[in-house]
């Protein structure tokens, strides 16, 4: 009989967490809402700059998703940074609620977790 070895505590497990896979489907099942609010002229209706804004979140948004999916660290801090960057702004155009700052807030929070076992 095979005898089972246990994983040394020091060796990280390959691959992606399932987490961290659900957080990139939501995002990227996201993006395409973030075009439609851009193309309906729905977010025209906010502020007239507020389509820019989302655009490049947009963009922003998919390259950090693309580096979390390939677990980089950089994602992670991108995301963050940016994430700030948005609350900072909405804040000093009068269109921050604290409903704004949940998701960014549980997305950060659990890329956090996962950020040791990142390159």
């Amino acid at each position: 009989m095979s005898e089972v070895q246990a994983v040394p505590s020091a060796e990280l497990p390959p691959g992606r967490p399932v987490l961290i896979s659900i957080l990139c489907v939501v995002g990227f099942l996201g993006l395409p809402m973030t075009v439609w609010l851009i193309v309906s002229g729905a977010a025209a209706g906010v502020a007239p700059w507020y389509p820019l804004l989302l655009g490049v979140s947009g963009i922003v948004g998919l390259v950090c998703l693309v580096g979390l999916w390939m677990m980089r660290k950089w994602a992670v801090y991108a995301y963050a940074a940016f994430a700030v960057i948005n609350q900072l702004i909405l804040l000093a155009t009068g269109l921050w609620s604290p409903l704004a700052l949940i998701i960014p807030t549980v997305f950060i929070a659990l890329m956090f977790i996962y950020l040791p076992r990142m390159r």
